[in-house]
């Protein structure tokens, strides 16, 4: 570790321990926030400038984007933004806060506000849309503050439409997710009878329609490129590589691996039976050789000794089940060390998912067949992915009809000269 000389080096010290231990930030971003605050150091150095603080380091913002607007800045130069930031917030406060903390529920409309995220908790939905629908619904909550409105009963459409003028600013996406948090909060109130009347009916409508993007697919060289990549004569490649052949040959979700369980391998069978975290429905698929063995791999040379029911396990104490997250990024640095060219793809779990199930519909496989593999509820949700079947859709070209030469030359015609 660096010598700590004097208090600009005490501070970058100090941030990055408050990064890893209060905001439990991986190791590999703690890196990141000093290699930059060093760099940042030597900048300032060049200058004679030898300490640090938040004037300065707003000043030296200014001199890197000039008067940027953050939103137009690209998505590197926003993370030196919030690089920068973090060092002045610590700085100033001699903390950081997470995102979480940030956010402030008080009074009655706060508490509501609470329960309705624990309702949606209890749904199951996925954390980031939970933390989406709180912070919509906190900026909103400042807004009622200003205004002295303490009860949701006061909130009419002329609010809500005031409120909407003081985003208009804001990108398109920013008003929409506004929109349907407080229209689903209000849907909720009135179902819980906190509400006589449904005021979720006055909640504008917006025209936003998300452009879904292309599913991230690989060939299958490529996944199997990613797959030797991995180095199996370490413990945690033993796990990631059972872990990474379950995401590819089976497309199973990050959650139903992390979530895996010992009574989930009916091994005589030959099958994998396990209710999907996302869906709740039971999936069942075939433990093909290679993963089974793979498993055994784990299991026998790699596996900590443990009582957990789960199949896979942290590598470090304290052992116990290993979150989604770390599924994902085990993928993801397989396929980085793999050197497959992942630019504008995604590289996760979710992308062998799709490559999966581009090469079933490569060999021409029925819908409802894709539909079970992916443990999809319904054939609606596969339909995404035939948007990637290139091969099928050049079967519906149609022969472009041919066109006079008269038609070019035509008085009064587009290409009349």
């Amino acid at each position: 570790m660096r010598k700590i000389q004097n208090a600009f080096d005490q501070l970058i010290f100090d941030a990055g321990e408050a990064l890893r231990n209060k905001l439990l930030r991986a190791r590999n971003t703690v890196v990141w926030y000093s290699i930059y605050w060093r760099r940042m150091q030597r900048q300032l150095a060049d200058k004679g400038i030898r300490a640090f603080n938040s004037d300065i380091g707003r000043e030296y913002l200014l001199d890197q984007f000039g008067k940027y607007d953050y939103a137009t800045l690209s998505k590197r130069d926003k993370d030196i933004v919030k690089i920068v930031n973090v060092l002045c917030e610590f700085y100033a406060t001699g903390t950081l806060v997470g995102a979480r903390e940030r956010i402030v529920l008080e009074g009655i409309i706060g508490n509501q506000v609470k329960q309705f995220i624990n309702y949606l908790v209890s749904l199951r939905l996925k954390p980031f849309t939970t933390r989406e629908r709180e912070h919509y619904l906190s900026r909103f909550l400042f807004y009622l503050k200003d205004l002295d409105i303490t009860s949701m009963s006061e909130v009419n459409k002329v609010v809500i439409l005031k409120y909407l003028k003081t985003l208009d600013g804001h990108k398109p996406t920013v008003v929409h997710m506004t929109l349907r948090a407080i229209r689903t909060f209000l849907k909720y109130l009135f179902e819980q009878g906190v509400l006589n009347m449904d005021t979720s009916l006055s909640v504008p409508k917006d025209k936003y329609v998300k452009q879904p993007r292309l599913p991230s697919t690989y060939k299958v060289e490529e996944v199997q490129r990613m797959i030797r990549a991995i180095d199996r004569s370490r413990a945690c490649g033993k796990r990631n590589y059972a872990m990474v052949l379950l995401a590819s040959r089976l497309g199973l979700r990050a959650s139903d691996i992390a979530c895996l369980k010992f009574e989930n391998l009916l091994w005589q069978q030959s099958l994998i039976s396990f209710n999907q975290y996302k869906t709740g429905r039971l999936l069942q698929l075939p433990l093909l050789t290679d993963v089974g063995e793979a498993i055994i791999d784990y299991l026998k040379y790699a596996r900590p000794v443990s009582d957990e029911p789960y199949v896979f396990l942290t590598g470090r104490p304290p052992i116990g089940r290993i979150g989604s997250s770390s599924v994902t990024h085990a993928v993801q640095q397989a396929f980085i060390a793999s050197g497959v060219n992942i630019e504008h793809r995604r590289h996760g779990p979710h992308a062998l998912r799709h490559s999966l199930a581009s090469l079933l519909l490569e060999k021409s496989t029925v819908m409802p067949v894709i539909t079970e593999v992916l443990g999809h509820e319904n054939s609606a949700s596969t339909r995404y992915y035939l948007r990637i079947d290139l091969t099928s859709m050049k079967q519906c070209m149609l022969d472009v009809p041919p066109v006079s030469e008269d038609f070019y030359s035509q008085k009064g015609g587009y290409f009349y000269a």
